[in-house]
């Protein structure tokens, strides 16, 4: 559930970025031809502009900036008056609807890419658009060899796994990134042979079952 913004609105909110190791490594910017074309559809032309615009000020502030929310929202023609109920705290939240933000207080955490639309958010779509959709997967997947998709797959599994994520949630994210399932299996066996510990009390956990 999205967390309200704070009431009244603050003059200001302090943007900061929302890392994903699995977003992160697959998804895609927000100023993209993806995002453009299909979210914004799903999250509409606001929000899609207030995201787009928190992308440029994590070009210059990559750590983080202040956000002045009557100058953000007269930049995008929305109307800031009627606090949490004006055109522009109803895009601000809408971000965090489908999970692409979060708030905390004053704090606004943004992602730096966005993952693809999952089914239900597709469904949200013009019937010609999802057909694009569905084009625009099928290319993208004969564009990628067996073997540059294996690889892809051991990368993330093994980042996710020096970067403390438990073992018996890697699987589910790469399915989640959309890799095959006998291809997400494979990677995570391969992943945890190059993060085995040399302590032979760890070789009774070698195998993934």
């Amino acid at each position: 559930m999205p967390v309200p913004l704070p009431s009244p609105l603050p003059a200001a909110l302090r943007v900061v970025p929302w890392p994903d190791p699995v977003i992160d490594e697959l998804g895609f910017d927000l100023r993209s031809h993806y995002v453009e074309r299909f979210w914004l559809g799903v999250l509409g032309p606001s929000t899609t502009f207030l995201l787009r615009r928190v992308a440029v000020g994590f070009d210059t502030d990559p750590d983080g900036f202040d956000l002045d929310l009557p100058l953000t929202a007269g930049a995008l023609g929305l109307a800031s008056r009627g606090g949490r109920n004006s055109p522009f705290a109803r895009a601000l939240v809408r971000s965090t609807t489908f999970g692409l933000s979060r708030l905390d207080g004053e704090r606004y955490e943004v992602r730096r890419r966005v993952p693809p639309l999952n089914l239900a958010q597709l469904a949200r779509l013009p019937e010609a658009v999802r057909a694009e959709h569905d084009a625009w997967q099928s290319t993208l997947l004969d564009r990628r060899s067996v073997a540059d998709h294996q690889q892809r797959a051991r990368h993330l599994a093994r980042e996710l796994l020096a970067a403390g994520e438990p073992v018996d949630t890697v699987e589910g994210h790469l399915h989640r990134a959309r890799f095959h399932p006998a291809v997400a299996y494979e990677a995570l066996r391969w992943a945890r042979t190059q993060s085995i510990p040399s302590d032979p009390a760890s070789a009774d956990d070698r195998d993934v079952a």
